[in-house]
């Protein structure tokens, strides 16, 4: 379980170090403030390698470049500052590595880390599917 320090009454714990998914499925990778506080009015950031894939921030969504329609929060938890993202994987493989949450509250930040691994489909699936497209 990771967790950062506790300076302004909540730490972000994230209880998997490491999620697998299949590709194609949609996967929750969690993260959740302690004690229990609602995260209504904190500003949510959820980063794969260096790049932000989603932004909350008084009440407004942004979702980066890629994952538009893929990256959610349920605003409905944040009351009970759960954070957590769900991600609807591409299909190609190409999602996975390490997810970072950083919730900051005022001068307040802390951070949690995800690794997600993704499960391949066998390749025969895939090379049945294109022979029936004609491209073998």
């Amino acid at each position: 379980m990771a967790a950062g320090g506790s300076n302004n009454g909540f730490k972000l714990v994230t209880p998997d170090r490491a999620v697998q998914c299949n590709d194609g499925d949609d996967v929750t990778l969690r993260c959740h403030l302690s004690p229990e506080t609602s995260a209504v009015a904190m500003e949510i950031r959820w980063f794969r390698r260096t790049d932000c894939i989603y932004l909350y921030k008084n009440g407004h969504v942004i979702e980066g470049r890629g994952y538009e329609g893929r990256v959610s929060v349920d605003p409905q938890q944040l009351q009970r500052g759960d954070v957590s993202l769900t991600l609807r994987t591409s299909g190609w493989g190409d999602d996975h590595g390490v997810y970072t949450c950083q919730v900051i509250s005022g001068g307040h930040q802390e951070e949690g880390r995800v690794a997600l691994m993704i499960k391949l489909a066998p390749l025969g699936k895939y090379q049945r599917g294109v022979g029936v497209f004609g491209f073998l």
